[in-house]
C-alpha cells in the first residue's frame, strides 16, 4: 500500500529533543540554561515569546501549573521511576515533603534543606512535558528579575513587608509597570500566586535568577517497565477477591469521576443539598450556570451540573471522614473498587463488577434496556477497569501490562482532551486514523463509535466523526509550521495517548512488536471494540482560545460526560449481546461486528 505519511519533522524541535536527551545521559547533573537557546528555536507554539524580552505570561502560568510551587526555590530536579530508584542513587526520598502541581498528575518529593525535586517519571512522555516546562519557566522568571533588577522598584518590592494585605496600595500599578505587564496579565500573576504568595515569590525574583538544574536517575526501559509491573501488583492486590486474570475486561481509559458519577447516583441523592450550597457559597461563579440551565427538556444539564458541583460541596464539609465513608458506601453498593494509592505511577484506578450495577441508581441516559436486559447484565463475570487517563507513553506501558494480565479484553475505550485545527473548544472528535509520533506508525481503525452515539448527549459543542489524529510527543514540542503541516494533510486532531495506546493493541494481536513507520491496520485481527473520543480544550491555530488562557473547569462538563455516558452505553450494549449469545450457547466471546 503507497503511504504518504504527513513530513511533520521540525529540525527546530528534532535538535531540541536530541539536545536534551544527550544531555541527560550525563552521570552529573545538567543544567537547563544549556538548553534555553534551543528551546528558544524551536519558536513553541505554547511559548511564542520565548526569544522576546517581554514576559511571556501565558507561557509562564502554563508551566508553573505543572510544576510544584518549590520550584521557585529548587536548585536542582531529579527524575526517576519508583523509590527504589531514588534509593539506590542515594536520595532518602521517604523523609521528604510530598508535593504537588496543580494541572499535572505526577509524584512529587521535596527536600528543603538540599533544595532538590523529586520527580517520578512513568515513560519518556514525563521527560518530554517535564524539560520543556522547567526549561519555559526559568526563561520566563529570569525576565521577571531582569525587570524588576532594572529600575527602583527592586528597593521598594523587597522592603514591603505587610503579608496580611500583601500589598501597599499603589505596589500593584508599579510592580504592572516595571514587568510592562497590562492589568488581565498581572490578574493572571495573582491567580497563579495567590495571596502572600505573589509579593513572597516577587521577592524571591527580585532577589535570585533561576538556574536549575536536572538529572534522570533510571533511564533504561526496564526501570519504566518495573514502576508500572509494580503499579499493577499494587492494583491486582487491591481487587484479588475479583480474581481479574480470569474475568472478561472491558477497559476504559478516562478519568476517576465521571463514569463512577453516572453509576452510584451519589450526586443525584445529595441534589438538595448540592443546590443550597451553590446558592449560598456560589462557587466559582456556579449560581450564574445553575440559573441558566433549561428548565424544561433537561437532557442531562443538571446531572452534568450536579456531577461538577458534587466535587466542590463534598470537599466543603467539616467532617471528610464521614465524606470519604459516604462516597466508599455508594461505590461499594454500585460494585466499584477503588485504588487511589497507586505508588509510583499517579494513575488511579477503578474496577466496576457489571453485576452489581443498580438500574435505578444509574445515569437517566443509561437506562437504555427492559427488565429482560437488566436481568442478563445481573448474571454477567465482566469487569469494567478504568484508568485515570496517562500521559503519553506512560498509556503503552500501562496497557501492555493489562493485556498480559487479565482474563480477556473485550474493548478498550480511551476518553481525553486534544487541540483541535477546525473545531472549537468543546467540541467533540471521533478519529479512525492515528499518526504517531512515538513510532512514526499511521494507525487504521474502525473506531467503534460514531457522530450520533455522541451527538444526542451533547448539548453546546459539535461532534466530527471519521477524523484524522495525531499523537505528539509533549504539549510544548510544537510550533505553528509543525500544526499547519498536519492540517494541509487532513489531521485536525492533536493528542498524546492514543498512538501508545494502539501500539499496545497491536502487541496484544499480534506476536510482535509494534512496527515502526509503517501503516499499520488494525481493522482485520482485532477480536475487540476500540473506541477513542476526544474533546477539544484548545484551538492552537485559531487561538480563540488555548491551553494557556482558561482552565476548562466547568466548561468542559458537556463533553466528558456526552462521552462518559456513549462509553457506558457501549460496555453495556456489548455485555448484554455477549450474555445473550452465551444464553444461546454461542460463543461469547465473539461479538457480531457493528
Amino acid at each position: 500500500m503507497d503511504r504518504t505519511p504527513p513530513a511533520a519533522k521540525s529540525d527546530e524541535i528534532e535538535l531540541y529533543i536530541r539536545t536534551y536527551y544527550s544531555l541527560l545521559r550525563s552521570s552529573g547533573p545538567v543544567r537547563i540554561r544549556s538548553l534555553e537557546d534551543t528551546h528558544m528555536g524551536m519558536r513553541s507554539n505554547l511559548h511564542h515569546l520565548a526569544d522576546s524580552a517581554d514576559i511571556d505570561i501565558s507561557a509562564l502560568v502554563y508551566s508553573a501549573l505543572r510544576l510544584p510551587d518549590e520550584i521557585v526555590d529548587a536548585q536542582l530536579v531529579v527524575m526517576g521511576q519508583m523509590e527504589d530508584v531514588f534509593e539506590r542513587e542515594g536520595y532518602s526520598i521517604e523523609n521528604w515533603r510530598t508535593v504537588k502541581a496543580r494541572a499535572r498528575r505526577r509524584k512529587y518529593y521535596y527536600d528543603e534543606q538540599s533544595r532538590t525535586i523529586a520527580a517520578f517519571v512513568a515513560s519518556v512522555s514525563d521527560i518530554d512535558d517535564l524539560v520543556p516546562c522547567m526549561t519555559t519557566f526559568q526563561i520566563e522568571w529570569n525576565k521577571i528579575h531582569e525587570r524588576l533588577n532594572n529600575g527602583r522598584i527592586r528597593d521598594r518590592l523587597l522592603n514591603q513587608t505587610d503579608s496580611a494585605q500583601s500589598f501597599s496600595v499603589d505596589l500593584p500599578t508599579a510592580i504592572g509597570e516595571a514587568l510592562d505587564l497590562t492589568p488581565g496579565e498581572l490578574e493572571k500573576l495573582g491567580q497563579l500566586w495567590p495571596g502572600a504568595r505573589l509579593l513572597s515569590n516577587l521577592q524571591k525574583a527580585a532577589r535570585n535568577r533561576l538556574d536549575l538544574r536536572m538529572k534522570v536517575l533510571g533511564s533504561g526501559l526496564g526501570d519504566y517497565r518495573r514502576s508500572v509491573q509494580h503499579w499493577w501488583g499494587k492494583l491486582e492486590s487491591a481487587v484479588a477477591h475479583l480474581n481479574p486474570w480470569e474475568r472478561p475486561i472491558y477497559f476504559v481509559s478516562s478519568n476517576t469521576h465521571s463514569i463512577a458519577n453516572l453509576v452510584t447516583g451519589l450526586s443525584w441523592e445529595l441534589q438538595h443539598e448540592i443546590l443550597e450550597y451553590v446558592r449560598r457559597e456560589n462557587p466559582e461563579d456556579l449560581l450564574t450556570e445553575l440559573n441558566a440551565l433549561p428548565k424544561e427538556s433537561d437532557n442531562g444539564h443538571l446531572h452534568n451540573f450536579l456531577y461538577y458541583a458534587s466535587r466542590l460541596y463534598l470537599s466543603s464539609l467539616h467532617d471528610q471522614a464521614h465524606v470519604s465513608k459516604l462516597v466508599a458506601e455508594r461505590e461499594r453498593a454500585a460494585g466499584v473498587t477503588r485504588v487511589s494509592d497507586p505508588h509510583c505511577l499517579d494513575v488511579e484506578a477503578q474496577v466496576f463488577e457489571l453485576c452489581c450495577i443498580d438500574h435505578r441508581q444509574l445515569d437517566p441516559r443509561l437506562r437504555i434496556f427492559g427488565a429482560e436486559e437488566w436481568e442478563l447484565l445481573r448474571e454477567s463475570n465482566a469487569l469494567v477497569l478504568n484508568i485515570d487517563y496517562p500521559l503519553g507513553m506512560a498509556a503503552y506501558h500501562i496497557f501492555s501490562q493489562v493485556s498480559t494480565a487479565v482474563g480477556r479484553i473485550m474493548g478498550v475505550y480511551v476518553l481525553g482532551k486534544a487541540a483541535t485545527l477546525n473545531g472549537r473548544v468543546g467540541d467533540v472528535m471521533i478519529p479512525n486514523v492515528v499518526y504517531d509520533e512515538h513510532s512514526q506508525n499511521t494507525f487504521l481503525f474502525r473506531n467503534c463509535f460514531t457522530a450520533t452515539d455522541v451527538s444526542g448527549l451533547l448539548n453546546f459543542g459539535t461532534v466530527f466523526d471519521n477524523q484524522k489524529a495525531v499523537t505528539v510527543r509533549g504539549t510544548i514540542l510544537q510550533n505553528r509550521q509543525f500544526m499547519h503541516i498536519f492540517y494541509e494533510e487532513g489531521y485536525t486532531d492533536i493528542e498524546m495517548e492514543a498512538g501508545p495506546y494502539l501500539s499496545g493493541i497491536y502487541e496484544d494481536v499480534y506476536p510482535q512488536r509494534y512496527p515502526v513507520n509503517e501503516i499499520v491496520n488494525l481493522f482485520i485481527n482485532v477480536p475487540y471494540d476500540i473506541g477513542l473520543i476526544h474533546y477539544a480544550s484548545d484551538t492552537p491555530i485559531s487561538r480563540r482560545q488555548t491551553l494557556l488562557s482558561k482552565s476548562m473547569s466547568y466548561f468542559g462538563v458537556d463533553a466528558t460526560y456526552a462521552g462518559s455516558v456513549a462509553v457506558m452505553r457501549r460496555i453495556l450494549s456489548q455485555e448484554v449481546t455477549r450474555m445473550a449469545r452465551l444464553k444461546k450457547g454461542a460463543n461469547p466471546l465473539t461479538l457480531p461486528a457493528r
